[in-house]
C-alpha cells in the first residue's frame, strides 16, 4: 500500500481492512485518513477505476466498509466515517494516477529537498522508468515516486473543462436535472432614463 494512499500506521491498518471491501464493489481505494480529536474521523476516498463515483455510490460503499470496521474494530473509541469522491482536483496517491492527469497541473510535495526545493508545480508529463515526469519552469525533470510525501492536481479552467465534459459524456451528468439558464440581454434603449418632459 502506497504511503500516499495511508500515510499513518493506523492508516495503514485501515487500508488493509477497507481496500478489499471498496475493490470487491468494483471501485478503488484513493486514499484514508484517520483524524483524531474531540470526534476522531476516518475519511475514505474512493473512485471507479476509469474515475467517476456518484453520491449513492459512495453511501454503499459506507455501509459495507462501516460493516466490516466493527468486526475488525481497529478503533477503539468511537468515531465518524466520511467517504467522498477524490473531487476535480483530487490527491493524486498511486502512480498510475500521474500517468492518467498528464498534460493538467500539479503540486508535488518531496520529504527531501532535491536541486534546494521540496515544493514543485507543473504540467505532468507522464512516467517513465518509475519515475514522475513535471515540467516546471526550468524544464521536465523526473522525480521518484518514493520521494512524494503530498501531490494534488490544481484547479484550472482546462481541468474543470474537461473533467465535466468526460462525466457528461459517460452519461454522469444529466443536464435534464439542471435549472435552464436565462440570459437577458439589456438594450441601450432599455439602459436610458426617462426623458425628461419640459
Amino acid at each position: 500500500m502506497s504511503d500516499l494512499i495511508a500515510k499513518a500506521s493506523i492508516d495503514r491498518r485501515l487500508a488493509e481492512v477497507i481496500a478489499p471491501v471498496i475493490e470487491g464493489m468494483g471501485f478503488e481505494l484513493v486514499r484514508v485518513r484517520y483524524m483524531g480529536g474531540k470526534t476522531p474521523t476516518v475519511q475514505i476516498m474512493a473512485d471507479r477505476p476509469e474515475g467517476g463515483i456518484e453520491v449513492d455510490e459512495c453511501g454503499r460503499i459506507s455501509t459495507e466498509v462501516s460493516a466490516h470496521l466493527d468486526v475488525e474494530d481497529p478503533i477503539e473509541e468511537a468515531y465518524t466515517l466520511e467517504v467522498s469522491s477524490p473531487g476535480i482536483d483530487r490527491p493524486l496517491t498511486r502512480l498510475k494516477d500521474f500517468e492518467t492527469w498528464a498534460g493538467y497541473v500539479a503540486k508535488i510535495e518531496t520529504d527531501e529537498l532535491i536541486d534546494g526545493q521540496r515544493r514543485f508545480k507543473g504540467e505532468l508529463a507522464g512516467v517513465e522508468n518509475g519515475e514522475i515526469l513535471i515540467e516546471i519552469e526550468q524544464g521536465t525533470i523526473g522525480l521518484r515516486f518514493d520521494w512524494v510525501s503530498d501531490a494534488k492536481l490544481v484547479l484550472t479552467d482546462d481541468l474543470i473543462r474537461d473533467v465535466l465534459r468526460s462525466r457528461k459524456d459517460a452519461g454522469q451528468i444529466d443536464e435534464s436535472q439542471f435549472d435552464e439558464i436565462e440570459t437577458i440581454i439589456e438594450s441601450e434603449d432599455d439602459a436610458r432614463l426617462p426623458e425628461q418632459k419640459d
